[in-house]
C-alpha cells in the first residue's frame, strides 16, 4: 500500500486525513499547529517536521491549506515538497486556490519528475467527515487515474476536468453558485420573516418545488436556527470570491452577481463576522430589514 503524506489539518483536512487512516493507509502528517498533529498521532499517523520531510517519506502527498500563497510555500518554498521530492512522487493539492497558481506548481514540479494535480473539493466539513466530498481534478489524466483509489476514500463525486488548473476553474464556478444561492436563500427567508409569515413553513414549501437545493436544506436550517457555527467560514468564502473575480478578469468575463455578493461579504467582515458560517449573510439582510441587531455570534 502506498504511503501518503497529508499537509494541512484544518476543518476540512483533518477529517480527510482521518478517513485515509481508517482505510488503512500509512500516513505522514504535517500541520503548522501541533495540536492537530498530536491527535492524529494517537490514531497512528507519523509526524513530520516540514513539507520537505513529508515528501521524503511518502509516495503521494496531499495538501489542504488556506490560499494560493500557502500552497506555493508548501509546494515550492523553503523546506517545501519540491526539496524533498523524488521522481515518481504524486502531489495532490485539495486547497482552493487561483488556477494560475495551480499551473505554476504543476510546471515547477513536472521539471522535477513529480506529477501534480489540482483537486479542490466541495461538500463542507460534513462531506469531509463522511467521505462524500465532490472532487474536481485538473492535471495529467494518467496521474488522475493513479490518484483515484485515494480520492475515493475522501469523496464520492470525483470528476476529471482537464489540464492543470481546470480543477480550480471548476471550483471557482462552484463558489459562484454557492455564494449566489446562499444570498438568494438569505434574501428569501428574510422577506418571509419581515412579512410575518412562518419561515419554517416557507422553507418546507420551497424544498418541495423547483427552488429546492442542498443550500436551502442545510443553510436554510442554519438560518432558521440562528446557528452560524462554521461549517465553511465566511472569510474563506470571501477569499474564494477573490479568486473568482480574478479568474473572471483574466479571461474577460463580467461576473456581476459575484461582485455583488462579495460586497455583502465585505460588509460582514467589516463587522468582525469572518469566522461565522457563510450562511451568516442572512444576518446582514435581517439587520438591513430592521429585524435584528448586529450582535450575532457563532452559537447564537
Amino acid at each position: 500500500m502506498q504511503r501518503i503524506g497529508f499537509i494541512g489539518l484544518g476543518i476540512m483536512g483533518k477529517p480527510m486525513a482521518q478517513n485515509l487512516l481508517k482505510a488503512g493507509y500509512p500516513l505522514v502528517v504535517y500541520n503548522r499547529s501541533r495540536s492537530a498533529m498530536d491527535e492524529l498521532a494517537v490514531e497512528g499517523a507519523v509526524l513530520a517536521e516540514s513539507p520537505k520531510t513529508v515528501a521524503q517519506q511518502t509516495d503521494i502527498v496531499i495538501s489542504c491549506v488556506s490560499d494560493s500563497p500557502d500552497v506555493e510555500a508548501v509546494a515550492l518554498g523553503s523546506n517545501g515538497i519540491i526539496e524533498g521530492a523524488k521522481p515518481g512522487l504524486l502531489y495532490i493539492d485539495m486547497s482552493t486556490i487561483a488556477p494560475a497558481t495551480a499551473r505554476k506548481v504543476y510546471t515547477a514540479l513536472k521539471e522535477k519528475g513529480v506529477d501534480a494535480l489540482d483537486a479542490p473539493v466541495s461538500g463542507g466539513d460534513i462531506g469531509a467527515q463522511q467521505g462524500t466530498l465532490s472532487i474536481m481534478v485538473g492535471g495529467d489524466e494518467a496521474a488522475f487515474q493513479r490518484s483515484l483509489p485515494v480520492l475515493q476514500i475522501m469523496g464520492k463525486n470525483i470528476i476529471y476536468i482537464g489540464e492543470a488548473g481546470a480543477g480550480q476553474v471548476t471550483k471557482a464556478c462552484n463558489q459562484i453558485v454557492v455564494a449566489l444561492t446562499v444570498q438568494a436563500v438569505a434574501e428569501a427567508l428574510t422577506l418571509a420573516k419581515k412579512s410575518r409569515v412562518d419561515v419554517a413553513r416557507v422553507r418546507d414549501a420551497l424544498m418541495g418545488g423547483f427552488a429546492q437545493s442542498r443550500i436551502l436544506e442545510v443553510h436554510g436550517k442554519r438560518i432558521l436556527e440562528g446557528n452560524f457555527q462554521p461549517g465553511f467560514k465566511l472569510n474563506l468564502h470571501r477569499k474564494d470570491m477573490n479568486i473568482v473575480l480574478q479568474a473572471g478578469r483574466e479571461v474577460g468575463v463580467p461576473l456581476l452577481g459575484s461582485a455583488q455578493v462579495t460586497t455583502l461579504m465585505d460588509a460582514l467582515l467589516a463587522q468582525g463576522k469572518g469566522d461565522l458560517d457563510n450562511a451568516a449573510l442572512a444576518t446582514l439582510y435581517e439587520l438591513l430589514a430592521g429585524i435584528r441587531s448586529d450582535d450575532v455570534t457563532e452559537t447564537e
